[in-house]
């Protein structure tokens, strides 16, 4: 069960996008080769417009995961009534190697937050060993834990959020 003093709890990704889960995983987010994500902490949109390196460290090379990309804050997070939107879908993930390796179901889409700080979550579910994960018909109106019930992924074994807003000329200096 999740601590009040978990990340995921205070950012309330826990209850907005996923129910209270033990990561068992060790998964790290890291743009551009040196900008690690880390609960919380923010990041320009200048800086994550290329797919990130994602690296997975579990138990062994049999075992399979799937990562979602989501933001639970659109349009904007007084009223995020369009929650989730989705930006990336990776599947067939080896465990002990990064998403490289895996097979992008829905390409990395780039985060453009228009209104306030947009949280930018990354989800690791372990699958049953290979198995076929269908794809959402739409990025719009997308539901986490309607995707992982569908395709018998279970509650995630890691997770990670960025928070993000809409650049402006002064804040690039």
């Amino acid at each position: 069960m999740a601590r009040m003093s978990d990340p995921l709890v205070i950012g309330r990704v826990v209850g907005d996008v996923v129910d209270n889960f033990s990561p068992c995983v060790e998964m790290s987010v890291t743009y551009n080769s040196s900008k690690q994500v880390y609960n919380g902490h923010e990041l320009f949109p200048s800086s994550v417009t290329t797919k990130p390196k994602v690296d997975v460290r579990g138990s062994d090379m049999r075992s399979f995961f799937t990562l979602i990309m989501t933001d639970p804050d659109v349009p904007g997070p007084s009223d995020p009534y369009l929650r989730e939107h989705l930006h990336w879908i990776v599947t067939d993930i080896p465990g002990t190697t990064d998403s490289s390796f895996g097979k992008e179901l829905v390409s990395y889409e780039v985060p453009r937050p228009n209104i306030g700080i947009h949280r930018f979550v990354f989800l690791l579910f372990k699958q049953r060993g290979r198995q076929t994960v269908v794809g959402p018909s739409s990025r719009h109106n997308f539901n986490t834990r309607s995707f992982a019930h569908e395709n018998q992924l279970g509650l995630p074994v890691a997770g990670v959020f960025f928070n993000c807003q809409r650049e402006t000329a002064a804040r690039r200096r």
